[in-house]
């Protein structure tokens, strides 16, 4: 009875296995794969794929825009954050460029608040393809967002042109 208290009690402080499986995006002309663990509940949108971590820390939503539709991605991205409470402190924003699986990527990030408190947000831009953009909208909590880092890492890195 013990030994099965004891594992009872271990197995619960174990960290939960996240299974994983990669989109492609949009289902029915990919541009993009993207791997994101099942508990941060991945799903299909009109215009691309998003995703919330398992303690509502973290949302991600990677969309796809053509030359003609770009302003309108952002846009809606914009409007969803101030849907959701986000205010974004204009005066903190900071630019970078990278390399993301031979991609060029632009970010833009800023601090700012939500009705929960500090958050940080961005907007990275991307071509999987030429004519074709990919937009990730991040809102993150911090002081929580740090916990998630690795799985961010891993969900951004496995982000991909379709073949």
């Amino acid at each position: 009875m013990k030994k099965t208290f004891a594992a009872a009690v271990i197995a619960a402080f174990l960290p939960a296995i996240s299974h994983a499986a990669t989109l492609n995006f949009p289902s029915d002309a990919p541009v993009a794969s993207i791997t994101i663990p099942d508990n941060w509940g991945p799903k299909e949108t009109e215009t691309g794929i998003d995703a919330t971590s398992d303690d509502d820390a973290i949302y991600i939503s990677i969309d796809v825009a053509g030359s003609e539709t770009t302003d309108k991605v952002v846009e809606d991205a914009v409007a969803f954050l101030e849907k959701n409470g986000v205010k974004i402190d204009a005066s903190t924003q900071k630019e970078s460029s990278e390399k993301l699986n031979g991609m060029d990527m632009t970010n833009l990030d800023w601090s700012g608040s939500d009705n929960d408190g500090d958050v940080s947000v961005g907007l990275s831009f991307l071509s999987p393809k030429a004519g074709k953009l990919l937009v990730i909208t991040y809102w993150g909590t911090k002081g929580m967002q740090e916990q998630h880092g690795a799985e961010l890492q891993a969900i951004i890195t496995s982000l991909k042109a379709a073949e």
